[in-house]
């Protein structure tokens, strides 16, 4: 036995956290974020912030109410790849156009509930393949969703979303704009988002707590205590008043910071979904949410049996509607013109007839005549 093989100590099993960095490292990571809310609440803004880049590009808002005539939730994602210290993560953001901007947002959330199944259907399909190579793989492991600062509560719309959501999704309630509302109006608000998620039994992430270190016990605990998150959205610089440059929002009265606790959740919701649970993020998604919907569908299918479309998008149920009520016009117009025709066709009809029985009795008179004629012209002869 060589020295240098006896000289290492044990048989090399704690260097396997190493080896599976190395592969780790080499095949990087894939993450899929959704954001939700009503248009307006700084998703995109957001977005950029979280990644300090810009990944997505701000819409124009002046027409966007022209857009809101196909009256449909659209599914917009956006791809980008992240690298920081040689390595990388291929990023998703699926972005939900349209959502609660109409009067009427009954069955709002359908298209976006699909999605979400869609994923999960195609990443099963996929691993029922023979060949499960270069496997496409957009299950979506977190939901931002977006709250409007009222200072009320929980809107109707928001909790039939938000139940949906959280029983498919990792959902995390976000309020948006926090620097709209002072921080006891804030304090207030979340404890009314609070009761609203608990009273309505809405699933919402849950990150682990305990830890053998009582360090990030602590961080957990305080992470979670600032569920929901209130956040601000920036990617301007500006200077405070101590003469700092920090990432904020400059009013008359101070500067807002991003990444300041005293002013927002930000940088706790950026360690949730970064730097300290990412990975739980993806696989709360694969051994939970993944696995709910692959029992449920295997418990009502057969093997290799298509998916049962349980959703209809609200712009073709209006499409249909709007050809159905076409068609309908168009035969009601036909079966009229056909009336029309038809009582014209009888109208000249009896007309004809009119004046055939007008020419018949006329031609009557003139046999009449000419008989009485030749009666007369008969008498004339004998008479001679």
């Amino acid at each position: 036995m060589s020295p240098s093989a006896s000289s290492s100590p044990g048989i090399g099993i704690a260097n396997l956290p190493n080896q599976r960095h190395k592969i780790v490292t080499q095949r990087g990571a894939n993450f899929t974020l959704m954001v939700c809310g009503e248009s307006g609440l700084g998703k995109t803004t957001f977005v950029n912030t979280l990644f300090t880049t810009g990944i997505k590009e701000h819409k124009n808002h002046v027409k966007r109410h022209s857009e809101q005539l196909d009256k449909t939730v659209k599914i917009e994602i956006t791809k980008a790849e992240l690298e920081e210290k040689l390595f990388k993560v291929a990023l998703t953001v699926i972005d939900t156009p349209g959502f609660g901007d109409y009067v009427n947002n009954r069955n709002n959330w359908d298209p976006i509930i699909e999605f979400l199944d869609d994923q999960h259907e195609s990443f099963m399909r996929q691993e029922q393949q023979p060949t499960r190579e270069g496997k496409i793989d957009m299950r979506v492991h977190a939901c931002l969703y977006f709250i409007r600062p009222t200072g009320h509560t929980l809107s109707a719309l928001d909790v039939e979303v938000m139940k949906r959501l959280g029983s498919r999704v990792n959902l995390i309630p976000v309020i948006a704009k926090a620097d709209t509302l002072t921080p006891k109006d804030l304090a207030e608000f979340k404890q009314k988002v609070r009761d609203v998620i608990v009273a309505q039994n809405i699933h919402i992430y849950s990150c682990p707590i305990e830890s053998e270190e009582e360090s990030t016990t602590a961080r957990n605990q305080d992470i979670m205590s600032a569920m929901p998150f209130a956040v601000i959205g920036s990617i301007d610089t500006v200077n405070t008043a101590d003469g700092r440059t920090v990432i904020g929002r400059e009013y008359s009265w101070g500067v807002a910071e991003v990444e300041n606790d005293e002013h927002c959740d930000f940088k706790k919701l950026r360690s949730l979904l970064i730097r300290t649970h990412m990975l739980d993020l993806i696989s709360t998604t694969e051994e939970t949410h993944y696995e709910t919907y692959r029992q449920g569908q295997m418990e009502t299918r057969k093997f290799g049996d298509p998916k049962v479309k349980n959703y209809d998008n609200p712009k073709f149920r209006e499409e249909e509607d709007m050809l159905r009520k076409r068609f309908t016009d168009q035969v009601k117009s036909e079966e009229n013109r056909f009336r029309q025709w038809e009582q014209q066709l009888i109208a000249e009809r009896d007309r004809l007839n009119k004046d055939l029985e007008t020419q018949h009795a006329q031609i009557k008179s003139l046999e009449s005549d000419l008989e009485s004629l030749y009666q007369q012209q008969n008498r004339g002869t004998i008479r001679r």
